[in-house]
């Protein structure tokens, strides 16, 4: 017997905020927010194939630029869907930041 998944996911569009995209330092600043949650999170540009936000070099890959749209999706336990949601509002929000800053200090 195969039982349905359990879970289910929430996604958000966001913009990149740094004046230099999303290269080392901005990026180690978004893993570093995605591995504090115990939530899947994947980003990718919209209609593309999205890779695992908790992977530096995979969230490097996408280079992203100043001002490109993201599409960032929470994979959400639904006992725990608004947890789910509150990590996807605060990631979308922390991209729309200057990431660089943040790396800076």
């Amino acid at each position: 017997m195969i039982l349905p998944d359990a879970t289910a996911a929430v996604t958000a569009r966001t913009t990149v905020g740094t004046a230099s995209g999303l290269h080392a330092r901005p990026a180690s600043v978004f893993v570093q927010a995605v591995v504090r949650h115990p939530h899947a999170v994947r980003i990718a540009r919209p209609g593309e194939e999205p890779v695992d936000g908790r992977s530096l070099l995979a969230v490097m890959s996408l280079a992203a630029t100043y001002g490109e749209e993201l599409e960032l999706t929470v994979e959400e336990d639904p006992a725990d869907a608004e947890r789910a949601r509150a990590v996807l509002d605060e990631l979308a929000a922390l991209m729309r930041q200057d990431l660089e800053a943040a790396a800076a200090g």
